[in-house]
């Protein structure tokens, strides 16, 4: 019980911290957004791209903190963790939109320079970067404690590197006038947010067609389940993950005659448990057959 307690208050700390920073993420996005067609700066709208993906990260954290305290009921027998996969899998597939937006309109600027008013992109990114620091400063206490946080932490820390950029494109705007700057600066951010979004999306379709998990290797289980004593033979292993961290298994071994099935039952348990992180696992064992 006093366990349980300490969970409560961690998880209620995170999510007034989330809370927060989502709220003051969001209202800059809406900031960042309006800057990038008033000052017809591509790096802040690319930039832009990139703080709608920390604010589909932080409520997508807030989300799982909230939904993961519901209970499972009678339709939904696993609980509602699946959900933060589903927004995850959307995040990716949204942000792979902009992305092409963005290297289609990089494209027209470099055949059409187009004026940046190089101050006010600057002026923008700059809030941005005191932005992404405060909220940064928010999540920093509760990353270690969830993996939700940690992820929304790193998101925060790199759309701070397309801050930086935004800036640095802007001053070299003003002092050489080279326009051309503007489109290069959003495609480089761009390339900084693909790869982290194809990982993004692999992994969610990963878990939603309940394949393998990343960091479980299924023959390394499937040999240590054999070397059990008194398994003879396994029939079926299947893992898979309800949402991150959340591993399943179910087994179905042939034991040998003289074994006690049900011990045997609790020494596969143990052993997913303590060396695989598998917590819950679903084990059936029959006898061979006398020959």
């Amino acid at each position: 019980m006093g366990q349980d307690h300490s969970h409560d208050h961690v998880a209620g700390a995170n999510a007034r911290m989330l809370g927060w920073a989502l709220a003051i993420t969001a209202t800059f996005l809406v900031v960042e957004v309006a800057g990038g067609l008033y000052f017809n700066s591509l790096a802040l709208l690319s930039d832009a791209g990139h703080m709608l993906t920390d604010v589909a990260a932080l409520a997508i954290a807030l989300l799982a903190i909230r939904l993961g305290a519901k209970p499972p009921d009678e339709k939904r027998s696993f609980g509602y963790r699946r959900s933060e996969i589903l927004a995850a899998a959307f995040n990716a597939l949204m942000l792979f939109a902009i992305a092409i937006y963005i290297f289609v309109e990089a494209i027209d600027r470099f055949r059409d320079p187009q004026p940046v008013q190089s101050w006010g992109m600057m002026a923008v990114a700059a809030v941005g970067l005191v932005v992404n620091l405060v909220a940064m400063r928010m999540l920093v206490a509760g990353k270690e404690a969830s993996f939700n946080v940690k992820g929304a932490y790193l998101e925060v820390w790199a759309d701070m590197i397309g801050s930086v950029g935004v800036i640095v494109g802007a001053v070299l705007i003003r002092f050489t006038g080279w326009t051309w700057i503007d489109p290069v600066v959003a495609v480089l951010i761009g390339l900084w947010v693909l790869p982290r979004t194809w990982i993004l999306l692999r992994g969610t379709v990963n878990i939603l067609l309940e394949g393998v998990p990343d960091d479980v290797d299924l023959r390394e289980v499937r040999d240590t389940v054999k070397r059990v004593p008194g398994v003879v033979k396994l029939r079926q292993l299947h893992v898979w993950s309800i949402s991150n961290g959340m591993n399943r298994a179910t087994v179905h071994a042939v034991a040998s005659p003289e074994s006690d099935i049900g011990g045997l039952q609790r020494d596969i348990a143990k052993l997913l448990h303590d060396q695989f992180d598998i917590a819950d696992s679903t084990i059936q064992v029959e006898p061979a057959v006398r020959a």
